[in-house]
């Protein structure tokens, strides 16, 4: 992929936390300008790490990136803060669905807008935008975050990253903890986000089945390190690889493809 089509890299990164526990030893892929990747692999792969080094959270936790790089939209990350990254368009969604449970939902959005210096004007007209595409947010938005669902609140944090209008919107486990129709609802949402506008999207997902329906590409960690990276279609055709890698008990032979180990 030529350079100036990726708008993330992230390239042999080794991660630890408090200068003793090694989280990541090898994590490597690149993110596509208007594509969709997810990142899999079984609880304790990495995957919140390698999205926490890429937003450079990692400080607020204790946790350094001791070597490799991660450079967005040919900046590298480690030398600019996590507000810089998210007035410059790398906007991270945390796991947990994190809302201002005291606020409105419409508060909460609103809070987005401000957070990049959005003018009025410009953050009603985001409102509106957002509300196209969640209009369940709508009929909530006033009322208190903390008394919606938990559907409606992973909406709401998504909606609020989406309001400081990212170009790259980095998503930590989306669907955990959600009925399968709100979470294939939410997916469907990201995508038609994703081809009306072409925001790109990374996205980290225990939940591999419904990542693969919807994503482009897909790399796969295991114990801190890159062990596969392809495309989402070959993934999903590949039995044996979700059973070794994903949990996933296979059915039946596995079919050949292009997906490949990674160095």
């Amino acid at each position: 992929m030529p350079d100036t089509e990726i708008i993330l890299a992230v390239d042999t990164v080794h991660a630890t936390y408090i200068n003793a526990i090694t989280a990541l030893h090898g994590v490597g892929f690149q993110v596509g300008r208007g594509e969709i990747l997810a990142l899999l692999g079984a609880n304790g792969a990495g995957k919140t790490t390698t999205l926490k080094a890429v937003s450079n959270l990692l400080p607020a936790e204790r946790g350094q990136v001791t070597a490799g790089s991660i450079h967005y939209d040919g900046s590298d990350v480690s030398r600019r803060t996590p507000g810089d990254l998210v007035r410059a368009g790398l906007v991270p969604v945390l796991e947990g669905r994190h809302c201002f449970k005291s606020l409105t939902v419409e508060d909460n959005l609103v809070a987005g807008g401000i957070g990049r210096g959005g003018r009025r004007a410009e953050i009603s007209a985001d409102l509106e935008w957002i509300y196209v595409y969640f209009p369940r947010l709508k009929e909530k938005r006033r009322t208190l975050s903390g008394l919606t669902s938990g559907g409606e609140q992973q909406m709401t944090a998504i909606g609020r990253a989406l309001m400081s209008r990212p170009r790259l919107l980095v998503l930590d486990e989306p669907s955990m903890g959600l009925a399968p129709l709100v979470v294939q609802d939410i997916f469907q949402t990201l995508r038609k986000l994703n081809r009306e506008t072409g925001l790109s999207i990374l996205v980290a997902e225990q939940n591999s089945a419904v990542a693969l329906r919807y994503a482009d590409r897909t790399t796969v960690l295991e114990n801190g390190v890159s062990v596969l990276s392809g495309t989402a279609a070959d993934l999903r055709q590949r039995e044996d690889i979700r059973a070794l890698y994903l949990g996933q008990q296979p059915s039946s032979a596995a079919k050949p493809t292009h997906l490949h180990a990674v160095a």
